[in-house]
């Protein structure tokens, strides 16, 4: 003898079938927007800018900061003083503490200050190659 169990989740779900409230939903019958595609990491972040209708360029304030602290070499290396490297990896710390307390918009962001005598050798290194 088999016993069928239906949890509340289930019995929900099937008396909703029923009534018919899964009949016509919007994209019943289409495939995902995204099938077909290749897997890229930042799926989520493209969905989220398309069901939001933002442009491609715009990101919410934690991804921009993520995104300016991987550019950090890039940036830092186009300033003239040591002085403008510092008062830019102030700025970029600020903004990273603001991410990590929650205070700009999107999701959360770990990443730990950054250590500005580092950067500022790293910078009179490249700067010194050159």
């Amino acid at each position: 003898m088999a016993y069928w169990y239906e949890s509340h989740i289930d019995r929900k779900i099937r008396e909703a079938q029923e009534q018919g409230q899964f009949d016509d939903l919007p994209g019943t019958g289409k495939p995902l927007s995204d099938h077909g595609q290749e897997y890229t990491e930042d799926w989520w972040v493209q969905d989220w800018l398309r069901r939001e209708g933002a442009s491609a360029g715009a990101l919410p304030p934690t991804l921009a900061v993520r995104r300016e602290a991987e550019d950090l070499q890039e940036t830092i290396d186009k300033r003239h003083t040591e002085q403008e490297v510092r008062s830019y990896v102030a700025a970029l710390n600020e903004q990273l503490r603001k991410a990590r307390a929650g205070l700009l918009d999107g999701p959360p962001v770990l990443l730990p200050p950054l250590d500005a005598d580092k950067v500022v050798r790293g910078w009179r290194e490249r700067r010194r190659r050159s």
